[in-house]
């Protein structure tokens, strides 16, 4: 006969959200967290897309405010669902509705950008209410949620009503915030301080006991996520090559190009995942709030870099009103941002600051430089790209060569217990 244990993995009746065990073993991603990610790849490459246009047409502020915005938005919907379902994922059929509603919401956020955008660039409002749709839609889902993590698993009811609560008003505000569509300058101010209010949600709310999220699932939910944002380093790799190869067929140019982009997003890729976020939140959760927000930080560079690669296509075909040297740091900046998030995040998780990295960060900065030389200097894109993908690639070869020996004797008096506090 087949237990009762046995039984609840082949159906999804409603089940009790009490909370997940935080050291359950061998807890991974489930098919419907993956699935769940998969609508931000709509978003993602919106966001992206038009960051590129705007600053390959020079207009840099509309790029830089319309890219925030709608760059919070998504990654901040995703958070908030990320933390709830490594806390109290029940897989029971309202848990599926209810993150399929969000799915919904994602869609409707990703087809919002455009005119958000445009708001930015000719108008005297933010036309944000679209994007403004999608994403209460997407937050309603998660304080009918947090709703019902407080009415069934009472001991945390602080941790799960602080954060139904505080969300909804925030959606209220949301809202008044589309209705009312004050002057451009003030609607961006007031969408910085919803912001921000979002922000202090979960501080408030996890402040004390906090919710039962599992360590290892969270940092896995996050390299997820990263690779979604690395997809855009594909997509503006494929742009530029196509762009070489329309221009000038087949030639060094677009070998070059390929490697550039391919290179600099498996480069990205690599030391991403250099970073020992499991093993150090696994002991020390106190440290996962601003690692988190460190996270977000890196997910944003990862699509903005994409979205420079799109540019340098855009400069390929001779589409871009911008010159070399620009074009250039629209990848060349967000990588920077990208690998200084990387070793800043990675000292805050380790409580120390390895002076080897010293000589790490100078090699970076070094290859920054000589790229954005060359193209002050009439190199070729291409080959100014290719320099740019030794970037990331200082980092690779200092962590194999002896890197790696460091951080396994950092996390070896992490596990032991380490005097730098929680």
């Amino acid at each position: 006969m087949t237990g009762a244990s046995e039984e609840s993995g082949l159906h999804h009746h409603l089940r009790r959200m009490t909370g997940r065990d935080p050291r359950e073993e061998h807890r991974v991603a489930t098919p419907l967290e993956l699935l769940f990610d998969l609508t931000f790849v709509i978003s993602f490459g919106a966001a992206a897309a038009q960051l590129a246009h705007a600053l390959a047409e020079g207009h840099y502020a509309t790029g830089l405010i319309g890219f925030g915005c709608a760059g919070f938005a998504i990654c901040w919907a995703w958070t908030n669902f990320s933390w709830f379902s490594s806390a109290y994922d029940t897989d029971d059929w309202l848990f599926r509705v209810a993150t399929m509603v969000q799915m919904s919401g994602v869609l409707v956020l990703g087809l919002g950008m455009p005119r958000l955008f445009a708001s930015l660039e000719h108008g005297v409002h933010l036309d944000a209410g679209m994007m403004v749709v999608g994403y209460v839609i997407m937050r309603l889902a998660m304080v009918f949620q947090w709703l019902r993590a407080a009415w069934q698993d009472p001991t945390r009811h602080r941790a799960t009503w602080t954060y139904a609560i505080l969300v909804a008003a925030l959606q209220l505000a949301w809202i008044a915030l589309a209705v009312v569509a004050p002057p451009l300058g003030t609607a961006v101010a007031l969408y910085g301080v919803l912001a921000l209010a979002e922000v202090s949600a979960p501080i408030l709310a996890e402040y004390g006991e906090g919710t039962p999220w599992h360590a290892h699932h969270i940092a896995e939910r996050y390299s997820l996520f990263a690779i979604i944002a690395l997809g855009e380093g594909i997509v503006g790799t494929v742009a530029a090559l196509s762009a070489v190869v329309e221009a000038q067929g087949w030639t060094v140019d677009a070998a070059l190009a390929c490697i550039a982009g391919t290179g600099l997003t498996f480069g990205m890729w690599w030391v991403y995942y250099m970073l020992p976020s499991a093993e150090i939140l696994h002991h020390h959760r106190k440290r996962a709030m601003i690692w988190s927000f460190g996270q977000l930080a890196i997910i944003t560079a990862i699509v903005a870099t994409g979205a420079g690669l799109h540019v340098a296509a855009y400069f390929i075909e001779h589409k871009a009103h911008i010159s070399a040297l620009a074009t250039l740091l629209c990848v060349a900046v967000p990588l920077g941002i990208f690998l200084a998030c990387i070793y800043a995040l990675y000292a805050y998780l380790v409580r120390r600051f390895d002076p080897f990295h010293i000589w790490l960060l100078l090699g970076t900065a070094a290859m920054l430089a000589l790229a954005i030389a060359a193209a002050a200097n009439g190199v070729g894109m291409a080959t100014c790209l290719l320099i740019l993908t030794l970037a990331p690639l200082v980092t690779v070869i200092g962590y194999e060569a002896l890197g790696h020996r460091h951080k396994l004797a950092v996390l070896a008096a992490q596990a032991k217990g380490n005097p730098h506090g929680p």
